[in-house]
């Protein structure tokens, strides 16, 4: 296959399902040059734990739990996952490309340290 078809047809699929992704979690704005592996974490905390997400992201957490617990989530395609503040509960996830993921940290922010790599 040609170099230029094989982009114009990868960029087709990262397209399309960005639009999916759209369509099924509309509180989400995923955009190819945005925050897409953050709003996939995020939609993973929100679908699989006791997180409601904020309409409008937050500069130090992306949701709560039904406690009031204030969450941040991270989530990377990559082999860490580094944050810069020490937020009240943490969620990390390291995600592949088949669509599923591991979580690699749940709990209280206070046990790790700012500016440390996980996974």
């Amino acid at each position: 296959m040609p170099k230029h078809q094989a982009l114009q047809d990868g960029l087709g699929l990262i397209f399309e399902g960005i639009r999916k992704l759209n369509e099924a979690f509309p509180n989400r704005k995923f955009t190819i040059d945005g925050r897409l592996v953050g709003d996939i974490g995020e939609v993973i905390a929100e679908l699989e734990y006791d997180v409601v997400l904020h309409d409008v992201s937050q500069p130090a957490y992306d949701g709560e739990t039904s406690d009031g617990r204030r969450v941040q989530i991270k989530a990377t395609f990559k082999n860490q996952l580094t944050f810069k503040t020490t937020p009240d509960y943490f969620l990390g996830f390291k995600l592949f490309q088949d669509g599923s993921y591991e979580e690699v940290y749940n709990g209280p922010g206070n046990l790790i340290c700012s500016g440390r790599d996980l996974i």
